[in-house]
């Protein structure tokens, strides 16, 4: 069996790797756990996102826009989620007859927002967490969603109205 050598290409990128998560994963955890709720999953969804992208590492166009593209890969599997669990939720619903009841604890978040939040369209809500949140640009959201500035803020616009009609007469 021959030993294995670390070239110093492989060496720099696993440093580089590294450090790209040190910096990148906290802001990650919190995007994906604005998106879903749930904390462990916001984890598995960053913790995916990274594997895919360190693939692509060396073929990104750009790779100081990393950050954009780490948004965009744990939006999409967001996205892929809530698309799997509705499937799976109207199945378990024909076979038992009742709806599936979720409960999420959130210590992070005033509980009555988030709540109002995730009852929110799943688009509404990215671009909530996208604009607010994540404090990106309408221009920086409408490329994360694949869309136009203008959907972008029509999507705030409903999303805050909605908001603002759940919330209503709620004191703090």
């Amino acid at each position: 069996m021959m030993p294995v050598v670390m070239t110093h290409e492989s060496s720099l990128e696993r440093s580089s790797l590294g450090d790209l998560y040190v910096r990148h994963a906290p802001e990650s955890i919190r995007l994906a756990f604005l998106l879903t709720g749930d904390r462990a999953l916001a984890e598995d969804l960053v913790q995916e996102a990274f594997a895919r992208l360190v693939g692509r590492l060396r073929h990104l166009r750009d790779p100081g826009a990393f950050g954009a593209y780490l948004r965009r890969t744990i939006v999409n599997l967001a996205t892929s989620h809530f698309r799997h669990r509705l499937v799976e939720r109207a199945y378990l619903e024909r076979l038992a007859g009742t709806p599936a009841v979720e409960t999420n604890s959130n210590e992070d978040l005033d509980e009555t927002m988030h709540q109002a939040l995730l009852r929110l369209p799943e688009r509404q809500r990215t671009a909530m967490v996208l604009r607010f949140y994540e404090d990106l640009s309408d221009v920086q959201t409408a490329e994360i969603l694949r869309c136009s500035p203008g959907t972008v803020r029509s999507l705030l616009s409903r999303g805050m109205n909605t908001l603002r009609t759940e919330l209503e007469g709620v004191t703090r």
